[in-house]
């Protein structure tokens, strides 16, 4: 993270240092044993601020683009090399090391504690996040990981300098004393992040409150401790440097309420209703009043939209409920639109839903307009919900339990999905069919991801069980629900869905004669999304594993 940095040989003074220079020891208002504790304090604050900074940008980055094994890989691997840079840059400073010092944390605070908003501000009022690298949304990610490696590659250097001017010691102990404290700040503000900034204060005041703490932290360090080796015109500067650099962060917290809003608004219209961070998800209801449609986003994807939802739910549930169905797993479902699906078949006895999220739940049971849209579905009797992750419980799953496994989960393009799209869950879920069961898998899009598509294909088959692929489409609303990150208005293609449903014989994707009609769902278009689907057939793919994924 921090490069080692021998103390430097003695040298001339600076031009317009403070009387006393930077050569000889420092003239401190205080004994020498507080003034390298002081020092190292200063080191695990700003250590602490840095680590922040770089996760805030990770999963700033994630929320917004998605594949997070990506985005950390590019944010971190740009900001690991520009702190080299920053190391190797911070020897020009070495000579005025407290103004230095006092300069890069300033502009390390300003930078890091503005870039969430930033970026944020750009997403929501461009959607610009298209392209891999082509777009500048990225290209000013890019800039701000270089930028804040850059400065936090410049502290260490000038630490080592200003704690050497205290007592000149060996370089080997120096180091070890520096480096001490700079990794344990890490440790703190690597946990301070998820468990403290992220769900109290999130993502935008949280990257502002570090800013200003690494103001103050900098300002106090330079201006308290060494403020003797500095002329009046430095000290000066850094007073008033500091002090916009506060005023800017304290008047961004006073209004990222209203930002947020603004943004919002610029991102899925004028009739959010609901917009809550749950802990797992950002979830975002927008419309279902006054006749307009019930739009709901996870993670600024659209999940579920009012126009198409039956399109969707009808080919993902009817099909498996043709044959016995009184025991029926939903894994996923927290809306309770897939339970909805299931309910209007006559014989099912119980379904059991796991959902992940259960704020998700909570709102498919309270709002209005989601309980109205999934018929109260969470009141019928039949219907149990469990809090768990769907890997994790199925791992625990009575073995051949039900007749229908439902797997209503986010697509397979996501980081977070991937394990969901495994042989192996497929495996567990093989485990708990009953002898004709059948499981149906949301599988993403047909036609725009076949590869994707055919690949949740291959991974069902390799878990033992016969596939009959199938899709519906297009959608009415074309609204991006892929990995990447992309509102609504701004997709203009339309897109489908791609379903995998497969038991241990052969499938057929068809519709109960017995049982409800669907609305949208016929025969005929049925038996056109089993042609389509065959159509866009990608053969030979391997299977994804939870060691070598392959979405």
């Amino acid at each position: 993270m921090i490069e080692p940095h021998a103390p430097a040989p003695p040298r001339s003074p600076a031009p317009g240092s403070a009387p006393g220079g930077p050569d000889g020891p420092a003239r401190l208002p205080v004994r020498t044993g507080t003034g390298r504790f002081l020092v190292l304090a200063g080191a695990f604050v700003c250590a602490a601020c840095g680590l922040v900074y770089e996760l805030e940008l990770v999963a700033l980055a994630t929320y917004l683009m998605g594949d997070s094994v990506t985005q950390a890989s590019v944010v971190l691997s740009v900001m690991v090399f520009a702190m080299g840079i920053g190391s190797l840059a911070a020897k020009r400073l070495r000579r005025l090391a407290a103004a230095g010092f006092g300069a890069v944390e300033a502009t390390l605070a300003l930078v890091g504690g503005c870039s969430a908003m930033a970026l944020y501000a750009l997403f929501a009022w461009t959607g610009d996040w298209g392209g891999m690298w082509a777009d500048g949304s990225r290209c000013l990610l890019v800039a701000f990981s270089l930028a804040i490696g850059l400065l936090i590659g410049a502290e260490v250097p000038l630490l080592m300098e200003l704690i050497q001017r205290i007592r000149r010691q060996d370089a080997g102990g120096a180091v070890a004393d520096l480096f001490a404290a700079d990794y344990v700040g890490a440790l703190v503000g690597g946990l301070a992040f998820p468990f403290l900034l992220l769900p109290f204060l999130g993502q935008l005041t949280g990257a502002l409150l570090t800013g200003a703490v690494n103001t103050v932290v900098g300002a106090a360090l330079v201006l308290g401790l060494f403020r003797r080796d500095l002329t009046r015109r430095a000290r000066r500067l850094l007073l008033i440097g500091n002090g916009l650099v506060l005023a800017v962060l304290a008047s961004a917290a006073v209004l990222v309420d209203d930002f947020e809003r603004a943004a919002r608004q610029a991102m899925y219209g004028d009739d959010v209703r609901v917009a809550l961070q749950t802990g797992v998800k950002e979830v975002v209801l927008a419309g279902g009043t006054d006749g307009r449609p019930l739009d709901i986003y996870f993670d600024g994807r659209l999940r579920v939209s009012g126009r198409d939802e039956p399109r969707f739910h009808e080919a993902l549930v009817h099909p498996a409920m043709t044959g016995p169905h009184a025991r029926v797993l939903i894994l996923g479902g927290g809306d309770g639109l897939a339970v909805r699906e299931v309910l209007r078949h006559s014989g099912v006895d119980r379904v059991d839903v796991v959902e992940l999220d259960a704020e998700v739940v909570r709102l498919a049971r309270t709002d209005p307009a989601l309980s109205a849209l999934n018929e109260h579905a969470f009141g019928d009797p039949r219907v149990r919900v469990t809090t768990a992750d769907a890997f994790g419980w199925l791992r625990g799953a009575t073995p051949a339990a039900y007749d229908v496994v439902v797997s209503d989960l986010p697509d397979p393009g996501i980081t977070a999905s991937t394990k969901l799209y495994s042989q192996e869950f497929y495996g567990l879920a093989r485990r708990v069919l009953a002898p004709g069961g059948r499981l149906v898998v949301h599988a993403g899009p047909v036609t725009s991801g076949p590869r994707v598509f055919w690949t949740v294909e291959a991974t069902v088959r390799a878990a033992g069980l016969r596939t009959a692929p199938y899709g519906t489409g297009p959608r009415r609303t074309g609204a991006g629900a892929g990995p990447d990150r992309t509102p609504a208005e701004r997709v203009r293609a339309p897109r489908d869905w791609g379903f995998v449903l497969a038991a241990r014989t052969d499938p057929r994707p068809r519709l109960d004669p017995d049982g409800p009609r669907p609305t949208v769902l016929t025969e005929a278009s049925l038996a056109a999304g089993e042609r389509a689907a065959r159509r866009t057939r990608i053969a030979d793919l391997p299977a994804s594993t939870l060691v070598h994924p392959r979405y």
